[in-house]
């Protein structure tokens, strides 16, 4: 079995968390490494979260790197009444052990990509400050990852920052252009996935029946997300945007539909923070663009295409999910 080397650049809320025992729960993960980054919380608070995952799924030798405290060129956001004053539902979990290593999450993101070329996925669950600025430092680390895989966007679905932007690109357009302009295979995992792929009341039940320490975490930290969710769904259930993408990231077959195209984020006005592609049919690039891209070295003038899911298996995604808290 292929194990994916990931780096992952969250900023550790609840479904950041759950992610996080996710892919502590897969034999097809190697996690390398964590960065954080502003956005459901600030960065030095998700680092702290991210201690507190790995400690508890027993990868305590894993590092968590400080990164971005705030966006490129916007003042800082965070939406704790979605995911606690903690970040994590107000479960007053205990301290780490540990704390962050001394180097910030950008350094890591470029040392551990020279250390080892094309051979790092990287997830990014949260803004994308920290992957904007190290493809600012360096130009030449598009060309050391094997992929990257991002939660965030919405190309039909309604926005959840705003009434058409997601709220992981609202955090920070300008570097989330950078990313998608970048000449690296991206994947989008965006709202139109995400809010149809879900935790209801059978799979929680499953959860709380596994009885293992890490579902008994997950159910903790859910309680106040759920009670969030209860306000736009009616009842108790919630999304799964960032265990999703982590799913995708170690196995891309969850994927069943998507869309090859250039993406781009508005930057301005109303709609600021918006992914913008066309859908067009009739303009959709040929079949083989991204591998004559790739022939080519990236070098011809269209703009680099990012995978879009627009459907995915999300039966066998949640029951792979709820198998690895156990």
């Amino acid at each position: 079995m292929e194990r994916r080397k990931i780096l992952l650049d969250a900023d550790v809320g609840i479904d950041d968390a759950i992610a996080m025992l996710h892919l502590a729960g897969r034999s097809d993960v190697d996690l390398l490494a964590v960065g954080s980054v502003h956005g459901n919380i600030p960065s030095d608070l998700a680092a702290t979260n991210a201690r507190r995952l790995l400690e508890l799924c027993g990868l305590d030798d894993v590092p968590v790197a400080i990164g971005a405290r705030r966006p490129m060129a916007q003042p800082l956001a965070t939406a704790e009444w979605v995911h606690g004053e903690d970040g994590l539902g107000n479960t007053n979990q205990p301290a780490p052990k540990r704390g962050p290593v001394a180097e910030d999450a950008v350094s890591q993101i470029l040392r551990l990509t020279r250390e080892m070329p094309g051979e790092i996925d990287l997830l990014a669950v949260g803004p994308l400050t920290n992957l904007g600025l190290a493809l600012c430092l360096d130009p030449e680390l598009a060309g050391r990852v094997r992929s990257v895989v991002v939660m965030g966007g919405a190309i039909a679905h309604e926005g959840n920052a705003s009434a058409t932007a997601e709220a992981n690109i609202w955090h920070d357009p300008e570097a989330a252009n950078l990313v998608f302009g970048a000449e690296w295979p991206v994947t989008m995992v965006g709202l139109d996935v995400t809010q149809v792929t879900r935790l209801r009341a059978k799979e929680l039940a499953e959860i709380e029946a596994i009885g293992s320490v890490r579902s008994k975490y997950a159910l903790k930290v859910l309680s106040h997300y759920l009670d969030v969710y209860k306000r736009s769904f009616g009842t108790r259930e919630c999304p799964l945007h960032d265990p999703l993408a982590a799913g995708i990231v170690a196995d891309p077959t969850y994927m069943t539909e998507w869309l090859d195209r250039a993406v781009e984020v508005n930057t301005s006005g109303p709609t600021r923070g918006a992914t913008i592609i066309d859908r067009r049919a009739w303009m959709a690039p040929a079949a083989d663009a991204r591998e004559t891209r790739e022939r080519n070295g990236g070098k011809d003038a269209t703009p680099p295409l990012v995978r879009v899911p627009m459907k995915v298996d999300g039966p066998r995604f949640v029951a792979d999910l709820i198998s690895s808290l156990k």
